[in-house]
C-alpha cells in the first residue's frame, strides 16, 4: 500500500492484520437463501458486573408472521462455560439487556405488552416485573452506576409539557379522516419515515423500592434535536456520569440546516433537571459522538474534524475529570474508531476500527492513547468488558455472529455460543481469501475471491463481480444478511469483491479519495480488481460473468452499464442511482451529496454531472435487473424507474423488482428469499442457460 506522506508510523499497527483466510468445508449441502433467513442471529452481549455471566439477544424467525423475534439468552462464563439458556420467550420481543450494578436485575426492553417499555428479571429466577409504564414508547435506555436511575428516550412533541398531551395529539390525529401533512422545513422524511413533528427527547427516571421507575424527566427539554439521533442511534448516544447525577448526550442542533448539518455537539444535563443542559464541543462544529465515561470521571467520546463529512475519520477525545484539560487521545492514528467503550475499572479504552478488509477491536491506554489489538481479523460487532475479558460478537466471510472471549492483556480467542451448529454443520461453506493488486495510480488495493460451492480443481466457474455501497463502507471480510457471498457461492459462482478508493480502513486519505470521483478511481479499481482476480485465480470464467452492486454500488452498475457496457453478461442494480440531478432534490440528507459533489447541486451542476449515469444511456446494452423499495427515502425509488425505463426504451433485455413495503434495505424474511432466489434467476440465465 503507497501511503500519504503525512500518514504516522503508527499506521504500521493498521497493516498488520490481514492474513489469507479460509473457510471449512465439511461435506454438506449448499448454504441457501432459505437457510439464510432461519439463522438465529446473536448480538448485544452484556457482562454481569462480577464477569461470570453474559447475557445476549438472540433473533429468530418467525416464518408466519414474516418477521425475527428477539428474545434474551444467559451464558454463565465461570467457573467453566456452560450452555446457553433462554431466559425470555421471543414472543416477548426482549431486547436492550442491562445489568444492575449489584448484577441481582436484569433491565431490558420489551414489546410484551403491547408497547416498548423496561421491563425487570430477578436473577438467578422469577418472572419479568414491569418497570415503566409510559402512554409512549421507550427507545433506548441506560441503567445509572448506583442503580437507582434509569436514562431513557421517548418520542414527544417537544411543546408538551407532558407525556399525555403526546400521546393524545397523536390518538386525534390517527382519528383525523384527513390524512395530508403539512410542513414548512426538512426533514420531511428520514430514512422510511414520514415526519409527524415529534422529537426522541432524553428523560431521567428514578426507580422506587418495588422496581417501578417514577415519572419521567425530560433533560433535553427545549431541544429541538433527536437523542439518540435518527435514524440509527442508540444507548451510545448518552452516558450516565460515575455519580449518577449528570447525563452526556450527543444532539444536533441545527435547525433548518438539519439535513446538510452534521454538527453533532455533546450536552451535559444535571438527572434532576437543576440546571440548563450545556454544551460541551461548541468548539468543533463537526460531529461530537459516543460519549464513554471513565471509572474516575474522565469522559472519552469520539470526534471528527470536518464538518459536513460524515466518513471523516472518528478519534477519541479525553476531558480530565480533575482540570477539564481536553486533548485528543488518538489524532495521530490513521484508523477511524466505529465504537467506543470502556473497561468497568477505567483503566482502558475499547474501540473497534476498519483495517485491511477486518473490523478490528482494539484496547487502547487513557494515559497515552497506544493502541493494541485484541482482535485482528473478521469483524467484530458489539463487545462489553469484564475485568480481564472482553466478550464480543464475531463474524466473518465463513459464518454469522457468536460470542468470543478474549483476555484484555491480549491472547487466543475463546468461543463461547455456536448458535447455528446444527444448521451449519449439514452445509458445505466454501473458501475464501484475500487478495491485493496495483489499483488506481498503482496504489495497493485489497479484494475478496470466494469459490463456488462443489469447487472441483480444473473446472472453470461463473463469476458474480459484488460492489459495494456506502461509498465509503466495505464488503470485507464479514457475514452480512442482505448480500451473503456464501448464499452466491451455493448457487454455483465464484464471487470477487473489491475494497476499491473510496473504502475505509486502508488510512483517511484512501477513503477521501472517491469523493468528486465517483466514476473514475473507482471504476478503475473495479477494473484492474477483476483482471487481477482472473490472472491469479484461472478457475474463474472471466466470460461469465456478472456485476451486482446496492445503493453506491448500484450507482456504479448504472455507471457500468454506460462506461463499461461491454465487460459483463448482465448487471443487477438494486437501490441505485440513476441521476444525480433528481437524486439531490429528493433524498433527505443533504449533506452526504453536498459532500460529495462540492456543494448544492443549483451551485455546482457541473461536480455531480461529472458522474452523472443519465447522462450515458446511449450507450447502454447490457441486460439489467433493477430493484427498489418503495419506502427507501435515501435513494428513492423513482432513480429504479428512471434506469428501468431507459432499458426498457432502448429495447435492452431488463426485469424491475419492486418491494412496496421495504426500505434501502430488503428485511422481512420472505421478500429476502425472493430477492435472493430472483437475483440467482438472472444470473443463471445469462451466465448458465445461455452458452
Amino acid at each position: 500500500m503507497r501511503l500519504n506522506a503525512r500518514v504516522p508510523a503508527l499506521l504500521l499497527l493498521c497493516t498488520l492484520c490481514a492474513p489469507v483466510l479460509t473457510a471449512s468445508a465439511d461435506a454438506g449441502a449448499p448454504l441457501t437463501a432459505e437457510d439464510l433467513v432461519r439463522m438465529k442471529r446473536v448480538s448485544d452481549p452484556q457482562v454481569s458486573p462480577d464477569g461470570r455471566q453474559v447475557v445476549y439477544v438472540q433473533r429468530e424467525t418467525d416464518l408466519k408472521a414474516n418477521k425475527g423475534r428477539t428474545s434474551l439468552w444467559l451464558l454463565d462464563l465461570a467457573p467453566a462455560k456452560g450452555e446457553p439458556r433462554r431466559l425470555t420467550q421471543p414472543e416477548g420481543g426482549d431486547s436492550s439487556p442491562h445489568w444492575s450494578p449489584d448484577g441481582r436485575t436484569l433491565y431490558f426492553l420489551s414489546t410484551r405488552s403491547g408497547s416498548s417499555q423496561v421491563w425487570r428479571l430477578t436473577l438467578p429466577g422469577g418472572e419479568a416485573q414491569k418497570v415503566t409504564d409510559y402512554p409512549l414508547d421507550v427507545g433506548a435506555f441506560k441503567v445509572s452506576p448506583r442503580g437507582g436511575q434509569l436514562a431513557l428516550s421517548m418520542e414527544v412533541f417537544p411543546d408538551c409539557a407532558t407525556l399525555a398531551c403526546t400521546k393524545e395529539r397523536l390518538d386525534a390525529r390517527a382519528r383525523d379522516q384527513a390524512t395530508g401533512r403539512l410542513y414548512d422545513r426538512l426533514f420531511v422524511r428520514h430514512w422510511d419515515t414520514w415526519s409527524n413533528g415529534t422529537r426522541s427527547h432524553l428523560f431521567a427516571a428514578t426507580l422506587s423500592g418495588d422496581g417501578t421507575s417514577g415519572a419521567p424527566l425530560d433533560v433535553s427539554k427545549g431541544f429541538d434535536a433527536d437523542i439518540p439521533s435518527k435514524p440509527f442511534g442508540g444507548d451510545e448516544d448518552f452516558d450516565f456520569s460515575p455519580d449518577g447525577r449528570t447525563l452526556v448526550f450527543s444532539a444536533r442542533i441545527a435547525g433548518r440546516t438539519e439535513p446538510w448539518s452534521t454538527n453533532f455537539d455533546l450536552f451535559q444535563a444535571n438527572t434532576d433537571g437543576s440546571a440548563a443542559a450545556v454544551n460541551l464541543t461548541a468548539a468543533n462544529p463537526a460531529w461530537d459522538a459516543q460519549p464513554v465515561f471513565l471509572a474516575n470521571g474522565d469522559l472519552a467520546w469520539l470526534a471528527q474534524d470536518r464538518p459536513g463529512f460524515e466518513s471523516d475519520r472518528f478519534h477519541i477525545m479525553l476531558k480530565d475529570a480533575r482540570t477539564g484539560a481536553v486533548r485528543s487521545l488518538t489524532g495521530g492514528w490513521d484508523c477511524s474508531v466505529g465504537r467506543l467503550g470502556a473497561t468497568p475499572d477505567g483503566k482502558a479504552l475499547l474501540a473497534t476500527v476498519d483495517e485491511l478488509g477486518q473490523h478490528a477491536l482494539y484496547r487502547i491506554d487513557p494515559k497515552t492513547g497506544s493502541p493494541r489489538a485484541l482482535v485482528s481479523s473478521g469483524e467484530v460487532d458489539d463487545f462489553s468488558a469484564a475485568k480481564e475479558r472482553v466478550i464480543y460478537a464475531h463474524a466473518d466471510l465463513g459464518g454469522p455472529d457468536d460470542l468470543y472471549a478474549v483476555a484484555l492483556k491480549g491472547g487466543a480467542p475463546q468461543r463461547l455460543t455456536d448458535a447455528n451448529h446444527e444448521l451449519l454443520a449439514a452445509r458445505d461453506l466454501s473458501a475464501f481469501e484475500q487478495f491485493s493488486f496495483k489499483g488506481w495510480n498503482d496504489e495497493t488495493v485489497y479484494g475478496y475471491v470466494m469459490k463456488p460451492y462443489g469447487f472441483v480443481p480444473g473446472k472453470r466457474y461463473p463469476l458474480a463481480f459484488v460492489v459495494h455501497g456506502g461509498p465509503q463502507s466495505s464488503l470485507q471480510n464479514l457475514w452480512t444478511w442482505r448480500w451473503n457471498a456464501q448464499v452466491f457461492a451455493g448457487g454455483g459462482y465464484a464471487v470477487v469483491m473489491i475494497d476499491f478508493h473510496g473504502s475505509p480502513g486502508y488510512g483517511q486519505a484512501f477513503t477521501d479519495s472517491i469523493s468528486r470521483d465517483w466514476g473514475g478511481k473507482p471504476l478503475v479499481d473495479l477494473q484492474k480488481g477483476l483482471a487481477a482476480a482472473l490472472e491469479k485465480y484461472p478457475w474463474i470464467d472471466g466470460e461469465r460473468a456478472c456485476a451486482l452492486g446496492a445503493s453506491y454500488g448500484g450507482f456504479m452498475m448504472n455507471w457500468i452499464e454506460g462506461n463499461w457496457p461491454e465487460r459483463f453478461r448482465c448487471i443487477v442494480n438494486h437501490d441505485g442511482v440513476f441521476d444525480q440531478r433528481m437524486m439531490y432534490y429528493s433524498t433527505e440528507e443533504l449533506w452526504f451529496n453536498e459532500w460529495e459533489f462540492g456543494g448544492p447541486f443549483y451551485q455546482n451542476p457541473q461536480g455531480y454531472e461529472r458522474s452523472n449515469p443519465v447522462d450515458f444511456v446511449s450507450n447502454w446494452r447490457t441486460p439489467m435487473l433493477v430493484i427498489h423499495g418503495e419506502q427507501d427515502f435515501r435513494i428513492p425509488y423513482s432513480q429504479g424507474i428512471g434506469a428501468f425505463t431507459a432499458l426498457q426504451r432502448r429495447g435492452i433485455q431488463s426485469e424491475l423488482l419492486v418491494f412496496p413495503d421495504e426500505n434501502h434495505w430488503v428485511l422481512k424474511p420472505a421478500d429476502s428469499v425472493l430477492w435472493y432466489h430472483t437475483v440467482l434467476s438472472w444470473l443463471d440465465r445469462h451466465l448458465k442457460d445461455q452458452p
